[in-house]
């Protein structure tokens, strides 16, 4: 049997929609895609909010049209920048003439974690746990069966922004489409992208988008760090159009995205082509390439103060991967981004047939993260060790 899942996804350049079609022979095949461009937003909210309303429009328009479907409700995925992520560590005694982890022990101790947060800004939109640990024992995400007598974890909420949930919601609404659930973006693009073996001994996901940069931290199934750097690729193309006094348009496709972050690209040079009584540039790489390097510099000295400043502890067995469309594209952009870093810097694994280029990893996570939290709501497993993924999705999962 196949069920439609709808998403939109707010990204700082463009909002993308998608149809898909789950079943058992494919878990998601993407049928339909609308993709517009818009002046997307920083924290305090929409940089230009009158188009917002026509971008989502034309988005499902576009979407409908592909997929022959009509989109009556959609999940909607909350960007980073609307997000703040919790980390809780709870406690729960375990009871009873046997005492081992139960079913049972696992929602108690999420509702303990709750309760420890008191009154949030906003509204939880994901939880999942980093750790589970039954008395001193080993770390784990399959406690159920384990005996002891208590019950540690530590669990990360992503609480959204009520302007946003609230704006979408009435726009939503205005169009007679159901806004069914919100999600957290970030917590779905990083559990996509960020293998498991990694995040078992915490790794980073960097997305550097077009107005802003989000640095992701994950432990186990929990996005436990956070950061939304109000930076991006656009801010090289600005440096560009200014400092050589050309078009946005040729400063972000003849300069920015042929750059090469690499010493041997020293004979490299930038073609402007002519526009009506404005005659031909041509650039060298020692113009433009102090003016590109600025900018990521400064990129990469938030992402790594960012990093410092969130008490997440890294070694060196902690893995940082890059995507986005701000320098994922850009040959040697990554190796640049290392040696600023201070650590290697890795590819993001493709994950995805359809829509695989970095500039949907938000989109596609965001869609993973729904299909996920749709089939284990739909089958909720028993909770016994080696399902307790399944399990904690099925409770608290979108």
């Amino acid at each position: 049997m196949k069920t439609t899942v709808t998403s939109v996804d707010f990204g700082t350049s463009k909002i993308v929609t998608l149809v898909a079609e789950n079943s058992g022979a494919t878990r998601c095949d993407i049928v339909g895609a609308g993709i517009v461009t818009y002046n997307g937003f920083l924290e305090d909210g929409w940089n230009n909010p009158a188009e917002i309303d026509d971008c989502i429009r034309e988005a499902i328009s576009q979407a409908e049209k592909q997929s022959h479907h009509k989109i009556r409700e959609v999940n909607v995925g909350v960007p980073g920048a609307f997000t703040k992520v919790y980390v809780t560590e709870a406690r729960v005694s375990l009871t009873g003439p046997d005492p081992h982890v139960t079913a049972n022990d696992v929602r108690a101790i999420f509702k303990t974690a709750t309760e420890n947060l008191g009154t949030l800004p906003g509204e939880i939109i994901h939880s999942s746990p980093a750790w589970f640990r039954v008395d001193d024992g080993k770390k784990t995400l399959e406690p159920v069966g384990i005996k002891g007598r208590e019950l540690t974890a530590m669990i990360s909420f992503v609480v959204g922004n009520r302007f946003f949930l609230d704006d979408v919601t009435t726009r939503l609404q205005n169009m007679d489409i159901k806004p069914k659930h919100f999600f957290s973006t970030p917590a779905g693009e990083a559990m996509l992208y960020l293998p498991e073996e990694d995040r078992d001994r915490t790794a980073v996901l960097i997305d550097i988008g077009y107005l802003n940069t989000e640095v992701m931290a994950v432990e186990g199934d929990a996005l436990i760090f956070h950061k939304c750097i109000d930076i991006g690729g656009g801010h090289i193309a600005a440096d560009l159009s200014e400092g050589l006094d050309i078009s946005f348009k040729n400063a972000e496709e003849k300069v920015k995205q042929p750059f090469v972050y690499s010493m041997s690209a020293t004979s490299e040079t930038y073609e402007i082509p002519a526009s009506g009584d404005v005659p031909g540039r041509t650039f060298t790489r020692e113009e433009v390439s102090p003016i590109i390097t600025a900018r990521v510099d400064e990129i990469a000295a938030e992402i790594r103060k960012a990093l410092e400043d969130s008490g997440v502890k890294l070694g060196n067995w902690s893995n940082v991967y890059l995507t986005g469309g701000g320098l994922a594209f850009n040959r040697g952009g990554k190796d640049y981004l290392s040696s600023k870093l201070g650590r290697p810097v890795r590819d993001t694994p493709k994950r995805t047939v359809k829509m695989s280029s970095p500039i949907y990893s938000s989109t596609m996570g965001l869609m993973d993260l729904i299909i996920d939290t749709m089939e284990q709501q739909r089958q909720p497993a028993s909770g016994v060790a080696g399902k307790l993924g399944d399990f904690f999705r099925s409770l608290v999962g979108g």
